[in-house]
């Protein structure tokens, strides 16, 4: 059975954020204080900093009883969403990156979607007709190949890969989770892809998004971790290994299995 007002735990993965995560946290906490519509607190995935980032945070946390911090010794910002979401108890989990370039309002949204509408897993688009962007011509460009990308070798419908805001329910992280491979920035689109290719229903919310001018993103080199990545997905949704969880899953949704 469903709570009525499920608790919510939004993840802030973090490497060498120093300078912003105060701020970030503040402006976070200050919005699910304010005007969100579920109990909800803050988890800061620190994964591998140098720079003072999670003394910040565990200041923040002694500060907040809403506030926690995960500090890993290596990085990899799937390896930061893996570890937070799994030792997590709470109902619904979700994330938004440190730059809050998505919209605060948009974790509402894909929480709404999962506790009134039924989805398993929301995410983020900067790519629906409703999406309102900021961003310069050549990323625009990247993002855009790289989803047609996908769709072309994986055949999927999901709208947007990469945009750092998700939701998902407790059994997704149980049952999804585990079979995600990547560590890095190729984990969000592992995420739906097996997730979508397993039954999960994954609503699309439009956001408003703004770049960031201080990303740490390197375009070059997570584009061919990115290539790498689909070629071995590809591999694997034609594999043996998949089928089974693919069949172990359309299991557990059957009435007779609830």
């Amino acid at each position: 059975m469903k709570p009525d007002r499920p608790v919510v735990e939004l993840v802030i993965p973090t490497l060498n954020e120093a300078h912003v995560i105060e701020e970030s946290v503040e402006t976070i906490r200050r919005y699910l204080h304010d005007d969100f519509p579920y109990p909800a607190r803050v988890l800061v995935a620190d994964n591998g900093s140098q720079d003072g980032t999670s003394d910040r945070a565990q200041a923040l946390e002694e500060k907040y009883d809403d506030v926690r911090v995960l500090k890993l010794d290596l990085r990899g910002r799937g390896r930061a969403l893996r570890e937070a979401w799994t030792k997590s108890d709470a109902d619904i989990v979700a994330y938004t990156d440190v730059d809050i370039s998505t919209e605060l309002p948009a974790i509402e949204k894909m929480c709404r979607a999962i506790h009134e509408d039924g989805f398993d897993i929301a995410t983020g688009s900067r790519l629906l007709p409703n999406s309102e962007v900021t961003r310069g011509t050549k990323r625009e460009f990247i993002s855009r190949s790289y989803n047609l990308m996908i769709k072309a070798i994986l055949f999927t419908r999901f709208s947007d890969a990469q945009c750092g805001c998700k939701a998902m329910t407790r059994r997704v992280v149980n049952e999804l989770i585990p079979q995600v491979k990547d560590n890095a920035w190729f984990f969000d689109t592992e995420l739906l892809v097996l997730g979508e290719k397993q039954g999960y229903r994954i609503a699309d919310i439009p956001v408003h998004w703004v770049d960031d001018d201080d990303s740490r993103v390197r375009i070059v080199s997570t584009a061919w971790e990115d290539i790498k990545g689909i070629l071995r997905l590809r591999r694997h949704l034609f594999s043996r290994e998949f089928r089974q969880a693919k069949g172990a899953v359309a299991l557990k949704s059957t009435p007779e299995s609830t």
